[in-house]
């Protein structure tokens, strides 16, 4: 039998009652934008917010949503973030240094030009902030935010459409090249006050163009607060697209993200997703083939303990023939943590010589911990090589034996095992500072 999340009853005077207090927020924020409240993307707010209004927070009666209950984000009021100004030094130890390239910080989501490094572009190629090119009304803008992420149906995504003000915007031409990894890095400093903060996010590589996005999540301290975060990413025709987002923040906060990929003709996206904080943490993230020859990967490594839940809802879309997708998602559990995985891959009527591998394994580390995995395939064409599967288990006995026949210890013993579980997904990150960083993790976490 499945075991259900307890406590996930959302009455109807709740998810009125706050439903009710982010449109009254959206008034404000509406009174507030001046000059910009003209702009073609305020049209995109206002019907955002209309849907945001028509729609219900999901409870554990919605399939999506069966294992999840956000009962404990409805507790909180949460009021928008204020721009807050930090010190370069307090922001250092979240940056990898031995990157050299752009650096795009936001703080309680608003972009802080003094403590980031944007270099300078004659090509065409943009890295900044959302705000100054909706500012700017940029066309790139007016074309693509807003046209991938379900903002109909999806309550959470129609509340980040709504009070879009900021985020990254970077943008690569046909056939150009951002050699090194942009790092965009997203800081939650709330001092006490429960505040939600919401980047968008538009990443946009044409033709022939390759880019490597670093996107990390941190706070300043362990307060309560949630991060509602939208990432829409277009991948052109021929390119090639990696995305690494890190999820550190307050165990105490919430953070629901979906991140939209669009992928045309021989393009190839590479995601890793890693998760580490948050109280409860989810991530939807959708990719789907409009044209021949595309390939995808999606990778996710979750490192929970206490009472922290993590939940990963993917979903390839192979619309088109000749495409090839990987997903590989592991899970390292701890206390009375619980994790979610669904992973769905859709094959379509014409789509014709797919190949599609799907793959979610967790370890169990203590009897109060906890997972639900659903990888599913749904397949509508005949010529196709497709496989999944799921594991949830401890520790191998017979490795732990041998190693300690060996004269390793059993923490030691235990160190080695979980770093080569989680090793299939660290190591294949072609960052290799990303990778030493999180290596040095499961080292402090697990060697004692």
């Amino acid at each position: 039998m499945v075991e259900r999340a307890e406590g996930t009853r959302i009455t109807m005077n709740q998810n009125s009652d706050i439903k009710t207090w982010y449109i009254k927020n959206f008034e404000t924020f509406e009174n507030n934008l001046n000059g910009e409240s003209t702009k073609p993307i305020h049209q995109i707010r206002r019907e955002a917010i209309s849907n945001f209004s028509k729609l219900n927070f999901p409870t554990n009666h919605d399939e999506e949503w069966r294992f999840t209950s956000i009962s404990p984000i409805l507790k909180f009021n949460f009021e928008l973030g204020e721009r807050v100004d930090l010190k370069t030094s307090q922001i250092k130890k979240y940056l990898f240094k031995e990157i050299k390239g752009n650096i795009l910080v936001f703080v309680n989501g608003y972009f802080s030009p003094s403590l980031s490094i944007i270099k300078k572009y004659s090509d065409g190629i943009k890295v900044g902030s959302i705000s100054e090119e909706i500012k700017n009304n940029s066309s790139i803008i007016n074309q693509h935010l807003g046209k991938y992420a379900n903002y109909r149906e999806q309550i959470f995504t129609a509340l980040s459409t709504a009070f879009t003000i900021d985020g990254a915007f970077i943008y690569i031409p046909d056939n150009k090249i951002i050699e090194e990894p942009v790092q965009v890095l997203f800081i939650t400093s709330s001092f006490g006050k429960k505040i939600i903060s919401q980047p968008r996010n538009l990443y946009v590589a044409g033709k022939n163009s390759q880019a490597t996005i670093i996107e990390r999540y941190v706070s300043l301290d362990e307060g309560v607060y949630f991060s509602n975060v939208v990432t829409e990413i277009i991948a052109g025709e021929n390119s090639k697209f990696e995305h690494i987002k890190l999820q550190e923040e307050s165990s105490s906060s919430f953070h629901i993200s979906r991140t939209e990929v669009d992928q045309e003709r021989a393009s190839n996206f590479t995601s890793y997703s890693i998760s580490f904080g948050g109280e409860i943490a989810r991530h939807d993230i959708n990719s789907r083939f409009n044209d021949e020859g595309g390939e995808c990967s999606l990778n996710g490594l979750y490192l929970i303990r206490g009472n922290q839940l993590y939940d990963t809802h993917s979903l390839i879309d192979h619309a088109k023939p000749f495409c090839n997708s990987h997903e590989n998602y592991k899970g390292i559990l701890d206390d009375n943590s619980r994790g979610v995985f669904n992973g769905k891959v859709i094959v379509r009527r014409n789509a014709q010589k797919t190949n599609a591998f799907q793959e979610n394994k967790n370890i169990i580390l203590s009897s109060g911990a906890l997972v639900n995995t659903k990888p599913q395939l749904e397949i509508f064409a005949d010529d196709v090589k497709c496989s999944h599967g799921a594991t949830i288990g401890q520790l191998n006995e017979d490795s732990m034996f041998y190693l300690k026949s060996r004269g390793i210890g059993e923490e030691k013993a235990k160190a080695i095992l979980i770093h080569a579980f989680a090793s299939d997904v660290v190591k294949t990150i072609n960052v290799e500072e990303v990778k030493k960083y999180l290596e040095e993790i499961l080292e402090k976490r697990f060697n004692k």
